[in-house]
């Protein structure tokens, strides 16, 4: 199991990952520490003034014009956490509690938050003993962060409200007793320390930048398999024809095309001679609309290691001793990439349902039968399967439409603008595993497509995929059972084992030559089909291989 060490300078997406998704555990750096309790006896210092200072000596938002004597602030604190801990709805997945814990830690560890010692120490010690508070779906509108989710998680701080133990929802008391930690009795500034931040949009901004970056590269592959299963070019995607427009996405998607397309017998077969002047757009344009979400991986990937390194506080500590009040807590630059990402996706499903289409319509598909059925009129073949794939996108296309415009005024007007962030955050979780499905039904599509134009065969990629798909899903034949058959295709999807077979079939010789005859040259795969290359079998979709080997992902 990693220990991530949390510094003053942040930490990075991979150790998000590790902590979310393997459980990994934490420590205090040496640094880290010794800039806590410099910032701690600033707050110390203050706390006696005769001044008052917004979340030392005063009360919170609205109520900060009032005066909080030092027999109070006890009180004062623990009054904050429990009121602000009011979500509401289903329970929050266990990796995004975790992220939200690890990312409050590191806002701690920067030494700008005035936190004593102990308390950081005791919420790194939560956070190893595998305790997952109780987090709600509904709380947070990011303006002050994410205040709701980061009270719950405060709460279980302090010996109140409910945890996660294993399969368990226990009192948080109960649960810490059992595992030997003390509830933490908080002292000024210490409340609005721990909730004020926008850890939960951020955590959920980084494990969905993490599929994704996995489920791009599954996108090019199964576009792969519809080109080839359908008779189309690779022409299209050459490397020059992309040098005329130097959108860098574009050009990896079209790189990682031309890969998995190499050396296909299909795409030969017709190569001159067959009368099409040009395929569709679902298939001439992939490089064009994956690429586009590849960009907005890459940016959104830009200012997630921004938020990383960003210590998320109001008010914070200065290294003069100044306590000043602020605005960095406010979530728009998350909720903003969060929103663009979610565009991006339903764009990316809603091109691969069309190709999927295609499959299936007899007046388009070049030959093949209706719905790809084994005896058309009695089987229906995959005709409702695209009604799913259908359905995701329209739900996709749904939760496309930006949250961060939808400020609503709260805290009597105190907080008049808000990000709403954390809804971003949310909608992009769902969208994300939305694609995943429809990826998985155009792979199941495009595989029996391409297996009905036998004798010609698929290339040394495609045929990967398609030979892996059929160790848990049956090849063309009358009408089955078809669900479990579309969520297995989603496990290979999810798991990275699709991807990690085509990426193994093309993988370079130590001549730097394809591994397989009929490979012909190719530009530079991206990333992730790299990594893949070694890898036997990937991990689930959570835990991106690019992760294990590039330091500030």
């Amino acid at each position: 199991m990693a220990e991530i060490e949390v510094g003053t300078g942040g930490v990075r997406r991979v150790d998000v990952v590790a902590v979310a998704r393997q459980r990994g555990r934490v420590r205090l750096s040496d640094e880290a520490q010794t800039a806590i309790e410099a910032s701690r006896r600033h707050i110390d210092a203050l706390a006696s003034a005769s001044n008052g200072v917004y979340g030392v000596s005063t009360g919170f938002g609205a109520l900060a014009t009032r005066s909080i004597p030092p027999s109070e602030r006890a009180r004062l604190q623990r009054s904050l956490i429990r009121s602000h801990a009011a979500g509401n709805g289903p329970e929050v997945e266990d990796e995004v509690v975790r992220a939200m814990l690890l990312l409050r830690l590191k806002t701690l560890a920067s030494g700008h938050s005035g936190v004593r010692l102990s308390t950081a120490r005791a919420y790194a010690a939560l956070l190893n003993s595998g305790l997952v508070p109780v987090v709600h779906e509904y709380g947070s509108l990011g303006c002050s962060g994410d205040l709701a989710p980061l009270a719950h998680c405060a709460l279980a701080l302090i010996g109140e409200g409910e945890v996660r133990d294993g399969d368990r929802v226990r009192p948080a008391a109960e649960a810490l007793a059992e595992h030997g930690l003390a509830p933490v009795e908080l002292a000024e500034k210490e409340g609005l320390a721990l909730i004020n931040g926008t850890d939960g949009m951020l955590g959920m901004l980084v494990l969905a930048l993490t599929d994704l970056e996995r489920l791009l590269d599954v996108a090019d592959l199964a576009a792969a398999m519809s080109v080839e299963g359908q008779l189309g070019t690779d022409r299209t995607f050459a490397a020059d024809l992309m040098a005329l427009r130097p959108q860098l996405g574009q050009a990896t998607s079209a790189a990682t095309l031309r890969r998995f397309l190499a050396g296909s017998p299909i795409v030969a077969s017709h190569r001159h001679g067959d009368g099409v002047v040009q395929d569709a757009y679902s298939l001439r344009c992939t490089p064009q609309v994956h690429g586009s979400l590849r960009d907005a991986v890459a940016y959104a990937g830009t200012i997630a290691d921004r938020e990383l390194a960003a210590a998320i506080d109001n008010p914070s500590v200065l290294d003069d001793g100044r306590v000043e009040s602020h605005g960095n807590f406010h979530g728009a630059p998350i909720a903003h990439v969060l929103d663009f990402l979610a565009i991006g996706v339903a764009d990316v499903a809603g091109i691969s349902e069309r190709r999927t289409d295609r499959f299936l319509d007899a007046a388009r598909n070049r030959g093949l039968p209706p719905f790809l059925a084994d005896d058309p009129g009695i089987d229906s073949g995959l005709m409702i399967a695209q009604y799913t794939q259908a359905g995701i996108v329209s739900t996709l296309k749904r939760l496309a439409v930006p949250a961060s415009v939808d400020s609503i005024p709260s805290s009597a007007l105190q907080e008049d603008h808000v990000s709403m962030g954390w809804a971003a955050a949310r909608k992009l979780r769902t969208a994300v595993d939305g694609l995943a499905r429809v990826l998985a039904i155009e792979v199941l599509t495009a595989a029996r497509g391409t297996e009905l134009r036998a004798p010609l065969r698929p290339g040394p990629a495609t045929g990967a995929a398609i030979a892996t798909l059929r160790e848990v899903v049956p090849g063309p034949g009358p009408d089955r059972f078809l669900a479990p058959e579309i969520e297995a295709a989603y496990q290979l999807v999810t798991s990275g084992r699709l991807l990690a077979a085509a990426a193994v079939a093309t993988a370079p010789n130590v001549e730097g030559q394809p591994s397989r005859p009929g490979l012909g040259p190719w530009a530079e795969p991206s990333a992730t089909v790299l990594a893949l290359d070694e890898e036997a079998a990937g991990e689930p979709m959570r835990t991106n291989p690019v992760d294990a080997t590039e330091e500030n992902r």
